[in-house]
């Protein structure tokens, strides 16, 4: 059975964030977030400035307190001081926990992220403290984003639905519905996982649920603690891609454990595949055909960039592997080797969460709030797995490496050991869910991980 490749942009509403139209009248936008602390201003600015030089449409800063909103307004004031021409690209303050900060960021920036799991806790407080909020940004013509983690949704909605998709869209939608109620309508969407298929699964049901209800919101796509490299960018294109391919999707972050900028590039090639007439994909050479007998894809294709050409598989792919339940996927591309192409076709099925054919790292690309340094950190775990290997064979655990504790614990909750940021250079390890050591010196971590790692196994093995 051939594949169709057509591209349909669905629908939306427009939402303004500062001088930038969202919605789907308007091109896919790309954003990123900054890993300064907030209160550095001027290294903020720079990256800022850099960010937007390669292609950032919005950047996102986290603001955990008033001094980060001080900061924020700062940052602001400065990029649209700046001669000869002024930074005019939206600032966006992601806001978790307070409802105060997210009053004072109102004020501040162009848009205001919020994360329902954490806003509030029953729903006559979420209703009152929400209605303040949208006043504000009304008044000061700032946009919100409702961003659903799947790692931090509220105590409530865990017990009414788990961590399941139809839990995060309800908790999605308790927002959206008291926003249209008040007739605000300068609104994005975001519901994430590190799951690409949680995530998939949950945007479709909130984009379906959206249409029951005659609402058609603009939707930002990401794929969060996606990690880093090759593994980072394969896995956010199965993710992402599989939206992309179907339409959804007006506003997209790569998520990265790197610096902000390496993010966009991946953006940037990802949109220009899907939206793009003159896109290898549209090439009729192209050939994508599913095996009902073997549950097996093939894609053909003859793109000669290496990087380009593991996104575009995977993207391609992305939105048929659950779809059909593939167990199996057979890649041709005359540029490459056999093994190239076969490992690759691993890559995705394990970023799909089909199989795993080598230890899983799950990494956040850090923020304002991390308090070490984590793309060193990913780098050390990796080494020292690497080293340990004789006692790791075909035993492929997945390790979760989080900057702090705000979505850490919840995200890395199918994880098999976890590196959470607990404080300043301290450190605590889990193994699943459970936290084994707490507050432990960062110098410490990564060995006292491996050893944990290496004793569970031993024991398994008795």
């Amino acid at each position: 059975m051939n594949i169709s490749l057509k591209y349909a942009r669905r629908k939306t509403s427009i939402t303004r964030v500062g001088n930038l139209s969202i919605g789907s009248d308007f091109p896919i936008r790309i954003q990123t977030m900054a890993n300064t602390s907030t209160n550095d201003i001027q290294a903020s600015v720079n990256q800022a400035l850099l960010c937007q030089q390669t292609g950032a449409e919005l950047f996102r800063f986290t603001t955990q307190g008033m001094r980060e909103v001080e900061s924020l307004s700062q940052i602001r004031a400065q990029l649209c001081n700046l001669q000869p021409a002024p930074c005019t690209m939206p600032l966006v303050a992601d806001i978790h926990f307070r409802s105060d900060v997210a009053d004072a960021a109102a004020q501040v920036a162009h848009k205001v992220r919020i994360n329902p799991g954490n806003y509030a806790a029953d729903p006559e407080t979420i209703r009152e403290r929400f209605i303040h909020l949208l006043d504000l940004c009304k008044a000061h013509h700032t946009a919100i984003r409702i961003g659903v983690n799947h790692g931090s949704l509220s105590k409530r909605i865990m017990e009414q639905y788990g961590d399941t998709p139809e839990g995060m869209v309800a908790s999605c939608m308790e927002f959206l519905r008291i926003a249209v109620e008040q007739q605000f309508n300068d609104i994005v969407l975001s519901i994430k996982a590190s799951n690409t298929r949680i995530m998939v699964d949950t945007v479709r049901l909130l984009v379906q649920t959206m249409d029951d209800e005659d609402m058609h919101f603009p939707i930002h796509l990401g794929v969060t603690e996606a990690g880093e490299g090759e593994d980072g960018r394969i896995k956010s294109a199965v993710g992402i891609g599989a939206l992309l391919a179907e339409g959804i999707g007006d506003t997209i972050r790569v998520s990265l454990s790197e610096q902000p900028e390496a993010e966009i590039p991946v953006a940037k090639a990802l949109i220009d595949y899907f939206v793009n007439p003159n896109s290898p994909r549209y090439d009729e050479s192209n050939i994508i055909c599913f095996d009902e007998v073997k549950h097996s894809i093939f894609y053909y294709t003859n793109v000669a960039d290496w990087t380009l050409f593991q996104l575009q598989a995977a993207a391609e792919i992305g939105r048929l592997l659950w779809q059909f339940n593939v167990k199996r996927i057979d890649l041709l591309n005359p540029n490459f080797t056999t093994d190239q192409l076969q490992l690759l076709a691993q890559d995705i099925l394990q970023a799909a969460g089909i199989a795993r054919f080598k230890t899983e790292f799950v990494s956040c690309p850090g923020c304002g709030r991390t308090m070490f340094n984590l793309q060193q950190t990913v780098a050390d775990i990796k080494t020292a797995m690497a080293q340990n290997a004789r006692f790791f064979m075909k035993k492929y655990p997945k390790i979760a490496v989080m900057g702090c504790i705000v979505n850490g614990p919840g995200e890395m909750a199918d994880a098999d050991y976890g590196y959470v940021g607990a404080g300043r250079d301290r450190i605590s390890l889990y193994r699943g869910k459970e936290c084994v050591l707490k507050n432990i010196p960062q110098q410490e971590a990564v060995e006292q991980l491996i050893n944990l790692i290496r004793s569970d196994l031993q024991i398994n093995q008795l």
